[in-house]
């Protein structure tokens, strides 16, 4: 830490911004890799073959993409424009966060700023830098093809939970309810750490929250077409099928013992690994509600498995709190872009990942006001779980309403 903070903060920021190009090639790199059709984009794929061989400089981030445009005629006209603006924006973007987080304590409550120590700021912008970089590869993704790769945010939710663990002070910073010094953001936030969550209860919680996540990933079969009773043993042989059961097992079994591990040995990154594991459940729970009693209520899919990874994950980096606002100020901004493409194309589709990406960004850059102006209404404690399941019943019934107008005014054709 001492050999970084000898460098200027000018020259970190310059180097910064040359790590951020790096960092957006790479970001490129998993956009044409993880895709569900990867592309043959970029000098990190295997060239396309009727392109020329690779040379050294088509490597190099930004100026790279300047000498393969000449591949434009396999790609696209300007194909090559996208993914260098990226790069550009990667650099400026990692040195934007830098200063935001690090050099002007951007996310602390004015005036609190020194309360936070130079590696508790380093370790928070890591966090974040590596939030935002997954969320960019999911959000181009979701524009190109309306999915969300589980290779890439099951690999980033166990990022957040291991930096939960291992850097306590990575979650977003908040007042402490009585005495206004600055804390993590936990579960019980903004009332006090309850001590009976270090507890072998607490324990429990967690490792049946991770259990629950990874059943949810299994590939598998759930059907009521037989009844109850003959619904779980075939999902149970669904899963087995074809041996798909062998990873999620694993990762149940790795996970259930590393966060033992945690709990007994690293006492205090518990509360912030506990956190995490609450904000994965909580906001991919909310997305899966959704998802669920919209397809039964308009009888189509209105929201992929992805972005309930997707969500699960923000919630393991950003806590619970941040996933509740981040999904209710993402429909704002699909709604008003949804409109203008229907307007323009008559295309009613939409990814929906983006707007959640765009949303928790937007959260987390803007966290010293966002809190203090919403930290508030988490006071009410339980009241919300309540609040939250009167909003789902209330959607089901504004969905049923919008299904009846679509189909017999707007879209009688498209209406099943």
């Amino acid at each position: 830490m001492d050999l970084i903070l000898d460098i200027t903060p000018n020259w970190r920021l310059a180097c910064l911004f040359v790590l951020g190009t790096v960092l957006g090639s790479q970001i490129n790199r998993g956009i044409y890799r993880l895709a569900w059709s990867p592309r043959a984009i970029g000098p990190w794929s295997k060239p396309h073959a009727d392109a020329s061989p690779r040379r050294w400089f088509d490597y190099l981030p930004v100026f790279g993409w300047l000498t393969l445009r000449r591949e434009s005629h396999l790609h696209g006209v300007a194909y090559w424009l996208r993914p260098c603006s990226l790069e550009i924006l990667a650099g400026l973007g990692l040195a934007g966060l830098y200063w935001w987080e690090v050099l002007s304590g951007g996310l602390v409550p004015v005036g609190h700023w020194q309360t936070r120590s130079i590696p508790q700021l380093h370790g928070q912008f890591l966090s974040h830098a590596l939030l935002l970089s997954l969320m960019t590869v999911a959000t181009f993704i979701d524009f190109d093809e309306k999915t969300i790769p589980d290779t890439i945010t099951v690999p980033g939710t166990l990022w957040g939970l291991f930096l939960a663990a291992i850097l306590p002070a990575s979650p977003l910073p908040v007042p402490h309810p009585n005495n206004g010094q600055i804390v993590t953001l936990l579960t019980t936030t903004p009332y006090g750490w309850t001590n009976w969550l270090n507890s072998p209860r607490g324990l429990l919680l967690g490792l049946g929250i991770y259990t629950c996540w990874c059943v949810a990933l299994a590939p598998k079969t759930w059907t009521l077409r037989y009844g109850w009773r003959r619904a779980w043993p075939l999902l149970i042989a669904s899963m087995i099928k074809n041996g798909r059961y062998r990873v999620p097992v694993g990762l149940l079994f790795a996970g259930l013992a590393s966060i033992s591990l945690a709990w007994k040995v690293l006492q205090p990154g518990w509360p912030t690994l506990f956190s995490a594991l609450v904000g994965l459940a909580f906001g991919g729970g909310l997305v899966w509600s959704v998802r669920i009693i919209a397809g039964v209520v308009l009888g189509k899919e209105a929201m992929g498995f992805g972005d309930v990874t997707l969500m699960s994950m923000i919630g393991a980096f950003l806590g619970w709190q941040t996933g509740l606002l981040t999904f209710f100020l993402a429909p704002g901004a699909a709604a008003l872009i949804s409109i203008g493409q229907w307007c323009l194309t008559r295309n009613r589709e939409i990814a929906f990942g983006p707007y959640l990406c765009l949303s928790a960004s937007i959260l987390l850059v803007g966290w010293r006001w966002v809190w203090a102006t919403t930290g508030m209404y988490f006071e009410l404690g339980w009241y919300i779980p309540l609040l939250i399941l009167v909003s789902l019943v209330l959607m089901s019934f504004f969905l049923g309403g919008w299904r009846l107008i679509e189909s017999f005014l707007f879209f009688p054709r498209d209406s099943r």
